[in-house]
């Protein structure tokens, strides 16, 4: 059943700051205590009172995901500006405890083959700073035809970043890797709870927001891209001669059908040879067409909304001055790292917050530097240089 929001508008003139209040019930009109309620990847949040009733106090957000989750139920989320200082009734329904049957099951030996390929792809490489605190709730799936890895979430992650002084409550909604594509995609909602905030915990935030994906969309909202010292050039995708072409690939294909177990002595050198290169290059080559693009180029503004918007690739470079701590104060080395990314839309238009956030931000492919951001290296979107 699809969980459904009621609301009522109230003179907005009655509050002095932005809210939101209401109350959570099911679908049964009980009401329901213990809803975890929150704006999606910051620290603002609540929790409704045992008569199901809340109030968010917001500053100055007016963009963003509300979300209502509670264990047991289907999470709801609905846009921020959809609700600001009104009163709302929020219905939410029972997740069905009968999981149905699939084709390709969850298995405990998927996730003993893959769970530190899933830690390495979501969370990043820091195992002993970073951890899922109720990693075993993790459901994986591994389909041997299609080579495609599913990962679920019955229940809310709870991910300790003592790195960065966080712990993190994430929804993950979907999880998906293509080993074919090479490709992987995830997404999910997520609430942030500060647990330390000592001088080394804003020294690892202040060099992990330095050239991130939010310090970009940040620097495109506020107009300064050049100021901020990002550099934005134009690149095609074109062919790779290296790459083994459609005739060669459908020989190796058919030989492979052919030879279940092939003995390495008697490959034939062809095939081989085709094998190594479909291994060792990729289909495609990255070639800079234009370099140093006006932000006219890819984005737009249009009465007080700022659009990103580009065909082909944006590659985003950025000298990266890393802050160390002399005393009690923070600054930058001398010597800078040089970070690159790219990033793909298939011509798709995203909206940019003020916050750093954008529309359908899985629809935006990140490469390079950029996809190194995972949730070891994740800030909330209400977080400020310093802090």
């Amino acid at each position: 059943m699809k969980t459904v929001l009621l609301f009522f508008l109230l003179t907005t003139s009655l509050f002095s700051a932005q809210m939101v209040k209401g109350t959570v019930v099911d679908d049964t009109s009980h009401r329901i205590s213990d809803v975890n309620i929150y704006l999606d990847g910051t620290k603002t949040g609540t929790v409704s009172k045992e008569d199901g009733t809340f109030t968010l106090n917001l500053s100055t957000q007016k963009y963003g995901n509300l979300v209502f989750q509670k264990e047991n139920y289907e999470t709801f989320t609905i846009g921020l500006s959809d609700v600001v200082n009104k009163t709302l009734k929020v219905v939410l329904t029972k997740t069905n405890a009968i999981e149905e049957i699939r084709l390709v099951p969850y298995t405990s030996e998927a996730y003993q083959n893959y769970i530190n390929y899933f830690l390495d792809t979501f969370i990043g490489y820091n195992r002993e700073e970073v951890k899922i605190k109720n990693q075993r709730s993790l459901k994986f799936s591994y389909d041997k035809k299609n080579k495609l890895l599913k990962v679920k979430a019955p229940n809310t992650l709870i991910i300790e970043n003592k790195n960065l002084g966080y712990e993190i409550n994430y929804n993950l909604i979907t999880f998906s890797a293509d080993f074919n594509s090479q490709m992987v995609n995830y997404t999910g909602t997520s609430f942030f709870k500060e647990t330390k905030n000592t001088d080394k915990v804003k020294l690892n935030r202040m060099n992990a927001y330095e050239g991130s994906l939010l310090h970009f969309f940040r620097s495109i909202f506020d107009n300064k891209i050049v100021e901020a010292g990002f550099i934005v050039n134009q690149v095609v995708r074109i062919p790779n001669p290296e790459y083994p072409s459609e005739e060669e690939l459908n020989t190796l294909k058919n030989y492979l059908e052919l030879v279940t177990k092939p003995d390495l002595n008697t490959i034939p050198e062809n095939i081989q040879e085709i094998s190594r290169r479909k291994n060792a290059q990729s289909p495609y080559m990255l070639a800079i067409v234009k370099t140093k693009i006006p932000d006219s180029d890819y984005v737009k503004r249009s009465n007080g909304q700022v659009f990103i918007e580009f065909k082909d690739i944006l590659q985003v470079n950025y000298p990266k001055f890393y802050y160390e701590l002399k005393g009690k104060e923070f600054v930058k080395r001398t010597n800078r790292n040089i970070l690159s990314s790219f990033l793909h839309s298939d011509g798709e238009s995203f909206e940019v917050s003020k916050e750093g956030n954008i529309t359908t931000p899985d629809q935006l492919i990140n490469e390079g530097d950029f996809y190194k951001n995972k949730i070891e290296n994740m800030l909330p979107l209400d977080y400020q240089l310093g802090d």
